[in-house]
């Protein structure tokens, strides 16, 4: 920490509401706070908890801080008032065995992750025994940038003294423990960013807030981020819904709340949320999110998104809102930003909803930058992300928002190499069902769908195998093989080009298909291909090759 009187200014202006004087005083006092707190509670994820409490605290209540030179020990007391209502609400609710198979595993193989937990709570367990005052100052001390001076200013004591506790603390702790000590809390530390995970709403209107964040800490999509409402003494849940320009993201509560306004202050938990939105407030979202839904009484304009199975299954409504319903890595991402790339140029432009499943998973911003996706809105088109669910059935799809269009995605077909991955039964379009589409396209799609159902039985959807020769089943396949088809934006990871098929060329493939026009070629022909052009074409490389094997 500098000077005194460099503190005493910044404490100052904080105190006057500017933000960014604040964000560098938690800098300074993050890993104090931190230090403080775990010698307190002794749990790492308790002691961040506590820490981020803490500093929202703080900031409401620096106005009645008399003396900005009093501030450290001023905070020490919030967060040792913090600490010890945790430790006054701390309980533990056992659990049936059965219930820990369900429960996602941390990085890491299980032998790993049990030593390492073993190492903390002998760590944790060394640290307990000691008095108070020792207890404190080596937590501190071991804990990033914590020095001597900065222990004293903190806990408003002597540097000798320090230097005497922390000798008596080294005294009490065996050298081999020691060591143990100091590795695991410089390894347990809080991460750099911890100061950029505070924000404020800058905007706030009918259920929607934006909230401005350091433009290179932005939190991911489905990060949970809680807005201190210090006038009602209340917390609010607020899920990052869609990343905007400028540092700023868009927010919707996990629950109905009024009341948030500009100036509020806003904290990251860099934590993705697990929670999912009633039927009502996700109507309510899109509602306010993408203003009223397109006038039923109108027809509507499709958009060719050259995407076979979308644009013959599930037309996309310009102007208008589409829902992807993804399973548990069934390439959900994937298809939201194959979409906004191939319409970010449409006129009117598109809504989508990508509802993610919950589990473990790379971050956002790690799959764009391995990637290369955006990840935002791109030109006309808008991408807004929520917590969905795993298993997308019909009644399920059901209780979606009344949208124009619903992608459904199935972990079944990623699992056979059928990328979209696309249910092509379950999906569904307005642009289908008001008889949008002209009465041809319409009578492919369905009878599609009828031959797609006929080969699935009672299951969900299922590629029939190779070697069928029932002529349903074997269309089916074909069907199912031609709507794989290469996406743009996964070029650089399956080193095939991407491919556009226009509207008519794909119902000509289905309807082909459909009539047993091309029973007699290969199914591999049909993979991952485009048109029928190039299915043909396709057909006659194979033949070639094996004649000349």
């Amino acid at each position: 920490m500098e000077g005194p009187v460099d503190l005493e200014g910044l404490v100052e202006r904080a105190r006057q509401g500017d933000l960014d004087a604040f964000a560098e005083v938690t800098r300074r006092f993050q890993q104090m706070a931190f230090g403080y707190a775990l010698a307190l509670l002794r749990d790492l994820q308790q002691a961040e908890d506590v820490v981020q409490e803490s500093f929202v605290a703080a900031w409401f209540g620096l106005r009645t801080l008399a003396d900005p030179a009093a501030f450290p020990g001023w905070f020490r007391s919030i967060v040792r008032h913090q600490a010890h209502r945790l430790l006054r609400q701390k309980h533990w609710d056992p659990l049936p065995l059965d219930v820990a198979a369900a429960i996602p595993a941390a990085d890491g193989a299980p032998d790993t992750r049990l030593e390492r937990g073993q190492r903390i709570a002998t760590v944790l367990d060394a640290i307990g025994r000691l008095p108070a005052s020792l207890r404190e100052v080596v937590t501190l001390f071991y804990v990033h940038e914590c020095t001597q001076q900065d222990i004293a200013t903190f806990l408003g004591l002597p540097v000798t003294t320090v230097n005497n506790r922390l000798h008596a603390a080294r005294t009490q702790l065996k050298r081999r423990t020691l060591t143990m000590v100091k590795d695991t809390l410089e390894a347990h530390r809080l991460p750099d960013d911890f100061a950029a995970r505070i924000g404020r709403i800058v905007r706030a209107r009918d259920g929607v807030v934006e909230v401005l964040f350091d433009p290179t800490s932005l939190p991911d999509p489905l990060t949970e981020l809680t807005v201190s409402d210090q006038a009602r003494r209340r917390a609010v849940t607020v899920q990052v819904v869609q990343l905007l320009k400028d540092g700023v993201v868009r927010c919707v509560p996990l629950a109905p709340s009024d009341g948030l306004a500009p100036g509020m202050t806003v904290l990251s938990s860099g934590r993705r949320s697990e929670g999912t939105l009633s039927r009502e407030a996700l109507d309510g979202a899109v509602r306010r999110l993408t203003g009223p839904p397109t006038d039923v009484g109108r027809l509507p304009d499709l958009l060719e998104t050259g995407i076979k199975i979308v644009d013959v299954m599930c037309p996309v409504v310009r102007g208008g809102t589409v829902a992807i319903a993804g399973e548990y890595r069934a390439g959900s991402m994937v298809v939201v930003e194959e979409l906004a790339w191939r319409l970010r140029g449409e006129p009117g432009g598109v809504s989508i909803f990508a509802f993610i499943p919950p589990g473990p998973g790379m971050s956002f911003q790690e799959v764009w930058e391995k990637e290369g996706y955006t990840g935002g809105t791109v030109g006309s088109v808008q991408t807004f992300y929520f917590v969905g669910d795993e298993e997308w059935t019909a009644e399920r799809l059901a209780r979606l928002p009344a949208v124009d269009a619903i992608i459904r995605l199935s972990q079944g077909l990623a699992q056979l190499g059928i990328y979209p991955t696309v249910d092509a039964v379950l999906s569904r379009s307005r642009g289908l069902a008001d008889g949008v589409v002209d009465p041809e396209h319409a009578l492919i799609a369905g009878r599609v769908r009828n031959a797609l159902v006929a080969a699935a039985g009672d299951g969900g959807p299922r590629v029939p195998p190779a070697g069928a020769t029932d002529p349903v089943n074997r269309r089916a396949r074909k069907l199912w093989l031609f709507f794989a088809q290469p996406f743009f934006v996964a070029e650089p990871y399956t080193r095939r080009p991407g491919v556009f098929v226009s509207r008519a060329e794909a119902l000509r493939g289905c309807r082909e298909i459909l009539d047993g026009l091309h029973d007699d070629l290969p199914d591999e022909a049909f993979y991952f291909t485009g048109g029928i052009a190039e299915v043909r074409a396709r057909a006659a490389e194979l033949r070639d090759r094996k004649k000349n094997a």
